[in-house]
């Protein structure tokens, strides 16, 4: 069976589950310094200190090192939002908009290889709404946890505002968006005063 045909493996023990690990770590690493195209199954391979064998064991090709890394952040992703979602019904609006706002910083190290991938290709529109739709409806979970009596449709309405702001505060922390020294600051305060004054008439 061709490289193109197989399948990835699947490791089963736990010596191979740690070596996907770190050979996905090895392909994040070089696909975020030199982009997916330039990015060769050799220079993963070295990167991880594997032969290329054990690289191809796993991954047939780099199309599929690729569909791996997608897979494992939007399992990253949905971790990060069920942990705030859990918090979300103990805290207060103020407290729940920190939350929200600092998650997409604190993942974007782990982010930063898929964003390459998929500024690299046009044919994944499809896959970048559908990251775009996990973190709204990661959002939108942890409003209505906070606050229950929110309307469907209001929810939906401030998940969108509140994604908006999070991707604002990893553009200034990555000085990809306008900022100053104390604009994220700002931008914070106005994220605790917008949930404060949306989710505090919906609340218990």
């Amino acid at each position: 069976m061709s490289s193109q045909k197989r399948k990835t493996l699947a490791p089963q023990r736990e010596v191979g589950r740690q070596r996907v690990a770190e050979l996905l770590e090895a392909a994040a690493e070089v696909i975020q310094e030199r982009g997916f195209e330039a990015t060769t199954m050799a220079e993963i391979a070295l990167r991880a200190d594997a032969r290329i064998g054990s690289l191809y064991r796993f991954f047939p090709s780099k199309d599929a090192v690729a569909d791996a890394l997608m897979d494992h952040y939007a399992a990253v992703l949905a971790a990060a939002y069920d942990a705030v979602r859990d918090q979300a019904g103990r805290v207060t609006p103020e407290e729940l908009a920190d939350l929200l706002i600092e998650l997409l910083v604190k993942l974007h190290p782990k982010a930063r290889a898929v964003t390459a991938l998929l500024d690299s290709r046009t044919d994944w529109t499809q896959i970048r709404l559908r990251f775009r739709a996990q973190a709204l409806a990661g959002v939108r979970v942890a409003l209505k946890a906070n606050a229950p009596g929110l309307a469907e449709a209001e929810a939906d309405d401030i998940a969108a505002v509140v994604l908006n702001n999070m991707k604002t505060m990893v553009g200034m922390m990555r000085r990809d968006a306008p900022t100053t020294p104390g604009a994220p600051d700002q931008l914070r305060l106005m994220n605790r005063l917008y949930l404060a004054a949306s989710l505090a008439p919906a609340r218990p």
